[in-house]
Parts: structure tokens; C-alpha cells; sequence
């Protein structure tokens, strides 16, 4: 097989998983919190035919080498964790992280026999379930600083949640009343090397290094913001753009092929 049939090939899959990458995005452009993820291009090690630095055939030293690439591929996909826009709702359980950090959930086991699992998630479309505790969208637990369940009674008409996630909520008579949370935020050295799961969660990873809970609004931590919810980063145009490249990039490598075909053909009818 010619040589830059491989190559092209690899050029063809990594064109593909960057189109993936883009479409994906695209699809999520609505989606409450989420972040748009980059794919990253690596070259594939070389072929070396001649070593620079070694004498050639009449005994003086090569001051360049030959090596041919061996193609390309998507080395990893990188998550953008900029803030997207805080997007105002009417609904008084709506929280957003106004900087950095992320909710602590504990994963909704139905069977309740498993093993606790907890995750982390900027999505702040909350609401209460049944039994009156803070949930996301997807029905995952919000924690507080404890790691305990948040629960606000039905019964309360007023909620207030505070910049520092302490929550307080009123009703019609006075002994309804109380407190709730902190809601608790937790920070990571590393965000994009959190795990992505599905309803906007993410998990802990060695590459993201360990969870460190944080005072909102102090100490770097983002503070929460009430009636707000952060929408997605993705801008539409420069996915565009993006996907036009991708898609050019597609063409000209799918032209090597056929480039190495035709030249294929040559030889086998002489």
C-alpha cells in the first residue's frame, strides 16, 4: 500500500472526530450550562529515512535529515470552562455560579442499595422532587457543605438564597419558617480534566485533581446568584466558521486519496 493512502486516512479520521466535536457543540447550543470542548491535533511519529547529522556517500555531514509524517490525529478534546451568560428566569430555585466553581449532586439512585456516587454540575435549573429536597434537572441531589440533602417544604411561598448559598424560605405562618443549605461550591486545579456525563454532570478525575470546597464569593470562589442560570458558551459563529474548515480539511485530504489511488491504477497497467 502507498505510504499516503495511511497517511490520509488518518487525516480523514481526525477531520471526522473534529466535525463530531463541532456538531456536538452546535446541538448544545441551548443546553443550560454547558461548555464547549475543542479537539486538539497531534502528529504522528515519523518515519525516519536519513539521520541528520550522519555523512553522506562523499564523507560530509548532512546538516538536514529526511523523515516523512506519518499523518495526524485528535490527541484529546478540550473543554472550555469560560462563564456563559447569565441568563435571568422567574423561578426562585433557579441558582447560577457567578464564577468559578460547581454544585456538589449525589447521583439519583432509585434502588438506594449502591454505593453513594456524587458529581458536580454548574446546571443551576433546580426544583424540588416528592419529598421536598433541592434536585437538578436530571433529578440528582443538590448538597450542602455537609454532604447532606437540601430540603425546602412545599408549604414555603418565599425563598431566598443568598450570594453565600445560605438558603431561607417563609411562608403564611410563622413556625413554617427556617433555613436551608449552605448550598455548597467546590473548585478543582484542573476543571477540564473532569469526566463529562450526561444532564450537564460532571466527575472527579486524577487529571482534575481532588474537589476543594469553597466559600462562595470569597477567595476566588464564584458566589451564587438567585433567578439566574448560566447558558451555554457556545458561540454559533465561530462554530460555523469551524465547521466550514473541518469540512474543507475533510475535502482536501479525501482528494489525497484519491490522488493515490489514481497513481495506484498507473502502475498496475504498466
Amino acid at each position: 500500500m502507498m505510504r499516503s493512502l495511511w497517511i490520509a486516512k488518518t487525516g480523514l479520521d481526525a477531520q471526522q472526530t473534529s466535525l463530531d466535536t463541532i456538531s456536538n457543540n452546535l446541538a448544545n447550543v441551548s443546553t443550560t450550562a454547558f461548555k464547549k470542548v475543542r479537539p486538539i491535533f497531534d502528529d504522528l511519529l515519523y518515519q525516519t529515512l536519513r539521520v541528520a547529522g550522519l555523512d553522506d556517500e562523499k564523507g560530509q555531514p548532512l546538516n538536514t535529515g529526511l523523515q516523512v509524517g506519518m499523518g495526524s490525529r485528535v490527541a484529546a478534546s478540550q473543554r472550555i470552562n469560560s462563564q456563559g451568560t447569565l441568563a435571568q428566569s422567574q423561578n426562585p430555585l433557579d441558582v447560577a455560579v457567578n464564577g468559578l466553581g460547581y454544585l456538589k449532586v449525589q447521583t439519583n439512585n432509585p434502588t438506594g442499595n449502591e454505593p453513594k456516587v456524587y458529581g458536580y454540575t454548574r446546571a443551576g435549573n433546580l426544583m424540588r422532587d416528592g419529598d421536598s429536597y433541592l434536585v437538578t434537572a436530571s433529578g440528582d441531589w443538590v448538597l450542602d457543605k455537609s454532604d447532606n440533602k437540601i430540603m425546602i417544604p412545599q408549604e414555603a411561598s418565599d425563598i431566598v438564597i443568598g450570594i453565600d448559598g445560605g438558603i431561607q424560605y417563609y411562608s403564611g405562618r410563622p413556625d413554617q419558617n427556617g433555613t436551608a443549605g449552605p448550598i455548597a461550591v467546590y473548585t478543582f486545579a484542573n476543571p477540564s480534566g473532569l469526566m463529562s456525563a450526561a444532564g450537564g454532570v460532571y466527575y472527579e478525575t486524577i487529571a482534575s485533581g481532588s474537589a476543594v470546597q469553597g466559600n462562595p464569593g470569597r477567595d476566588g470562589v464564584g458566589s451564587i446568584s438567585q433567578y439566574y442560570t448560566d447558558q451555554s458558551n457556545v458561540n454559533v459563529a465561530e462554530e460555523l466558521v469551524g465547521l466550514i474548515a473541518a469540512q474543507r480539511a475533510y475535502e482536501i485530504t479525501a482528494k489525497a486519496v484519491t490522488a493515490s489511488d489514481q497513481m495506484l491504477q498507473k502502475l498496475g497497467q504498466m
